[in-house]
């Protein structure tokens, strides 16, 4: 935790805000893409504030950024956090993204396979990087961050038991952990203290929810903002790899069934699913995203509706998939598939395979429109977003898009 703190404490310079503001643009295309979902109608109703509206939106259509070998989607939890002081200025609210995605993946890189089998990493790590963003936001020295990572870890949870039901407990461990953040740095800054052991102490967080756990990540003199990669694809992260290899095989017309998937084990836990029943089965399915693919769409929103999963039972009963243990031990380093012999290590919208600013751009318009926005909507937001220093202009756009 003091390598951690002292992190957060650092100046953050024009690089790391300009690849911030990417990642602003890249989570509000989520949250405008998610408006007319039933989680968008319950996070218009749940707070006067746009950030806090917002929570609710930003992993609805899968496709939040996400850090790989944190297995955990920073900017849902992040975002709505540094938007949430209204005095705050736009360079500000910047700086606290940064340090709210260094604290939340540094913490979440250290969580083993054990947790990630029965916790969801976004909400244990989250409380973390909400703590980190507000204190930034409200100006924490070191041992105010301790404090606040303290309390918030102290509370830390959210059990994966959600996957068993069509339910929105997912969209509730978002707010849980925005809210829970921000009010334990808002508590430290009126007096409160926490236990500085929280981490690797004899009762807590690693010793309750790990069964081995790796030292906290760090990006050397960087930050590890650097390190998130963006979702083309609007289905879980497990079936993107595969989604990825699809892609290239139908650009070369050589995707033909029927059609094997080999990867690593996770995306099998997560995403074995023949037989969708729900829209959300169907965005955690390996069979319907290559059917997808294999039927000329794209992967967007309304590939994996109900209609699109009627319509694609016959090419998803095509569909093998399995394990390849090369590529379980490559992961989570690399999320990689072999499709029908093609093999990929990296996936599209990673480090290694990056996706530039006129890909979010597109992303934004793209999920603008899905979620009903009008096409000037849209490219307000990537004004603000790219180009603005108007933070109160991005939450009165949050309230008028959540209204």
């Amino acid at each position: 935790m003091p390598e951690l703190v002292r992190t957060l404490a650092r100046p953050i310079g024009k690089s790391e805000r300009t690849r911030a503001r990417l990642h602003l643009l890249d989570w509000l295309a989520c949250v405008a893409g998610a408006r007319q979902t039933e989680a968008g109608q319950l996070g218009s109703v749940i707070s006067p504030y746009g950030w806090e509206k917002a929570t609710y939106l930003g992993n609805v259509l899968e496709m939040d950024d996400v850090h790989r070998t944190a297995l955990l989607h920073p900017g849902p939890v992040i975002w709505p956090a540094a938007l949430s002081l209204s005095s705050a200025d736009f360079e500000s609210c910047l700086d606290a993204a940064v340090r709210g995605y260094e604290a939340m993946i540094a913490v979440g890189a250290a969580l083993d396979a054990h947790h990630y089998a029965h916790w969801h990493p976004t909400a244990t790590a989250g409380v973390f990087g909400s703590a980190a963003a507000f204190g930034s936001l409200i100006g924490f020295a070191p041992v105010e961050y301790e404090n606040a990572l303290g309390n918030a870890g102290s509370v830390a949870g959210g059990l994966w038991h959600l996957r068993h039901d069509d339910v929105l407990t997912k969209q509730w461990h978002i707010y849980h952990a925005v809210r829970t953040g921000r009010d334990a740095a808002m508590h430290v800054h009126r007096g409160a203290t926490g236990p500085k052991g929280i981490l690797d102490g004899p009762q807590g967080l690693f010793s309750a929810m790990t069964e081995t756990h790796g030292g906290l990540a760090s990006n050397g003199d960087g930050w590890l903002l650097e390190q998130v990669s963006f979702k083309p694809w609007a289905a879980c992260r497990h079936a993107h790899p595969a989604i990825d290899a699809a892609m290239e095989l139908r650009k070369a017309s050589k995707l033909e069934a029927p059609f094997r998937v080999e990867t690593y084990a996770d995306a099998l836990t997560f995403c074995d699913r023949p037989d969708p029943k729900t829209e959300l089965d169907a965005k955690f399915s390996l069979q319907h995203s290559i059917a997808v693919v294999a039927d000329g769409r794209d992967a967007r929103p309304e590939d994996f509706t109900m209609e699109a999963v009627a319509a694609l039972a016959d090419l998803r009963a095509q569909v093998e998939v399995s394990e390849d243990p090369a590529i379980t031990a490559r992961y989570p380093v690399h999320f990689g598939a072999r499709v029908n012999g093609l093999d990929l290590v990296d996936t599209l919208g990673d480090p290694e395979r990056p996706v530039g600013e006129q890909a979010i751009i597109a992303k934004m318009e793209m999920l603008g429109a899905w979620g009903g926005l009008k096409s000037a909507q849209s490219e307000r937001a990537i004004a603000l977003a790219l180009e603005g220093d108007d933070a109160p202009a991005i939450a009165a756009l949050l309230e008028e898009w959540l209204a």
